[in-house]
């Protein structure tokens, strides 16, 4: 089936362009259809394409569809690639995205017929752009399905464009990515003007041939790449549209949160490894990056009270754990969180719906309470994600991060690239944030969950499970968050570095990881490794219990944050970063517009133009007058002219 891989686009793409032609015409049942359906059927060709991919042992599969652009030297085909990286890639973006379709049709089920089959459509030609993005075989077609979703995340977000905020948030995470987009694009540049290419495999090549200018480019390349990363990936200083992206649907979050749009940054420093393995000076900002931003975006995320900010901003720490992985070499352990993290996220944000959706649209978890015993599979579900995002053992989220911690300090043990230091204090980040990521999110459940209603008893009494097409998804992706970390499993069941687990040996023949040499990190310390990590877990667990569980639930919280008002205030309000960005860059950005409007636009452009016309205006009415329609005046006029020109030539 692997000639028929194209129609993994395809499909998506035709029920995006059936969708916006039929919105006005198509019930709620044709937009299901066709919406759900045409995600199924990539589903189903990407399943059988990956069946006839099997046994290739990391052979790369590739396929021209046409040539796109040929100008002078550069020569570029619409190319899709099949290996490793991207079969990872395709399998959870298909699978995950075809369950929050499937939720969707349940949740968005009170639009109008009209904004219903506009949701689907958009939804659709979000998974052909991220899917573009996966199999694209070079950085432009890449680059195609990178603004795509970027498009289309605009357009989710700001969904409900009747109210301004939900429009002002798809403004801005429009415009924040382009700031990254633009980095991305330089690299592309520079990356053609040096190696006269675009395409991965061809790149790859040049870096490994020609030694010497790689030195000299690589490092500019892979940052500029990292740039249009963090931008995507939502990291430190461009994280901030992330969190205002919750304006849109609560599945559009789980879609843009878990399986695609905010991992494509990952997955371009993954498929782009080979330069950022030729470049310390990268690995390093990379992984601090990811470090700092892991640890800054987990401290948000204890004093957010809504369910949808909470998650978000876990969404922006897990994404600086992929990075610190990435940074510290570990392509391979990064992609694994990624993998991972999509089941245990989306099942996160999908819980979060079911629970705004029984609550009339309620995302305040101050206003919640006691929902355990009215939606017991929501409850079970969000607590099954909840453990893997925590790191308990057995749980997927324990496998991927576990790994990722083990081979930051294998980093710094092994003084990688001279950096050793860093790594360890990185690694250090990376285990005070897996303590408050448990604290946080297990305060989500406790608030969520448990205790006594606090909504009122009109709402309590509307209270109830949410439908099946919403808790089948849930149950899938619960079961995912459990079973799809024992792919991170070592082939003997024991962790260590000897022997490697499935999944990276899987992935080594397109992102191996960078050697560490003389990481000499015994068995002894790396279970304590593990058991540090996991104790920390439990610290933040049973903290979260004692602060929010039980007959003073909340008043301990209270209280702390009295005694210290000032630091409570600064990390509850994000520590200002939006309003220190506002008044930095949107204010002065705005004086500069409006002085120009009023100044050059308004004085000089349309005062200049109008000027010129009421001058042609005068001029007409002056000679109008010498338009009398007399014939003897006219006479007159040319014998006085011709007079004139004679006393002037014989004069």
């Amino acid at each position: 089936m692997l000639n028929l891989l194209w129609l993994v686009l395809v499909f998506p793409l035709a029920g995006a362009v059936a969708l916006l032609a039929g919105a006005r015409r198509f019930n709620h049942a044709i937009t299901s259809a066709i919406g759900v359906g045409s995600v199924g059927l990539s589903l189903l060709v990407t399943l059988g394409s990956l069946l006839s991919y099997a046994g290739r042992h990391g052979e790369v599969v590739g396929m021209t569809l046409f040539r796109w652009i040929a100008a002078g030297d550069l020569a570029v085909d619409f190319s899709l690639r099949l290996d490793p990286l991207s079969a990872v890639m395709l399998f959870f973006v298909t699978f995950v995205g075809f369950l929050i379709h499937v939720y969707s049709v349940s949740y968005m089920h009170d639009e109008p017929p009209s904004a219903f089959a506009r949701y689907f459509a958009y939804l659709n030609l979000f998974m052909f752009a991220m899917l573009t993005l996966v199999l694209g075989a070079n950085l432009l077609v890449l680059f195609v399905g990178w603004e795509g979703v970027g498009l289309c995340s605009y357009l989710l977000i700001g969904f409900y464009f009747e109210k301004d905020w939900c429009a002002a948030a798809g403004k801005k995470a429009f415009i924040v990515n382009r700031l990254g987009d633009f980095g991305f694009l330089l690299a592309i540049f520079l990356a053609f003007k040096v190696f006269g290419t675009v395409d991965f495999a061809a790149l790859e090549a040049a870096v490994a041939a020609h030694p010497e200018l790689a030195a000299q480019w690589v490092t500019p390349i892979a940052l500029l790449l990292f740039v249009g990363a963090i931008g995507k990936s939502a990291q430190l200083p461009l994280y901030v549209w992330l969190p205002d992206a919750m304006a849109g649907p609560t599945p559009v979050s789980a879609l843009i949160h878990a399986a695609t749009m905010v991992t494509a940054g990952v997955y371009m420093v993954a498929r782009s490894s080979f330069f950022f393995a030729a470049s310390p000076t990268a690995l390093l900002v990379v992984a601090a990056v990811g470090g700092l931003t892991a640890l800054f975006a987990a401290t948000i995320g204890l004093a957010q009270n809504d369910i949808k900010k909470v998650l978000a901003y876990s969404t922006v720490s897990q994404l600086g754990y992929m990075f610190l992985g990435a940074g510290a070499g570990a392509f391979a352990a990064a992609i694994f969180h990624v993998f991972t993290h999509a089941f245990f996220k989306a099942c996160l944000f999908l819980g979060s719906g079911s629970v705004i959706h029984a609550c009339g649209g309620e995302q305040d978890m101050r206003k919640m309470g006691g929902l355990k015993k009215h939606m017991p599979a929501t409850y079970w579900t969000f607590l099954v994600a909840t453990l893997a995002l925590a790191g308990i053992p057995f749980f997927a989220g324990f496998f991927s991060k576990d790994e990722i911690l083990a081979r930051v300090f294998a980093a710094g043990a092994g003084n990688l690239h001279g950096f050793g230091t860093a790594y360890l204090v990185l690694w250090g980040l990376g285990v005070i944030g897996a303590f408050l990521t448990a604290f946080y999110m297990f305060r989500a459940v406790y608030m969520t969950f448990h205790g006594e209603f606090k909504g009122g008893h009109e709402a309590e009494h509307h209270l109830h499970e949410s439908p099946g097409l919403m808790v089948w998804p849930l149950r899938i992706l619960a079961v995912g968050s459990i079973v799809v970390g024992f792919l991170g499993v070592s082939k003997a069941m024991v962790f260590n570095f000897g022997d490697p687990n499935w999944f990276e040996p899987f992935l080594h023949p397109v992102a191996p990881a960078v050697e560490v040499e003389g990481a000499h990190v015994g068995l002894g310390i790396e279970w304590m490794l593990i058991a540090l990590s996991v104790g920390v877990a439990v610290a933040g667990i049973w903290l979260a219990r004692r602060f929010y569980f039980g007959p003073e639930a909340g008043q301990r919280p209270a209280r702390l944050a009295a005694s210290m008002p000032g630091l409570y205030a600064a990390v509850a309000n994000k520590y200002y970063v939006d309003e220190g960005y506002d008044r930095a860059i949107v204010q002065p950005v705005n004086k500069v517009a409006y002085a120009l409007w009023k100044g050059l636009d308004t004085v000089v452009i349309d005062g200049t133009l109008v000027s010129l016309a009421f001058f042609t205006e005068i001029t007409g009415d002056l000679l109008r007058f010498l338009q009398t329609g007399n014939v003897r005046n006219y006479s007159l006029m040319v014998l006085a002219g011709a007079v004139a020109a004679a006393a002037w030539l014989l004069l």
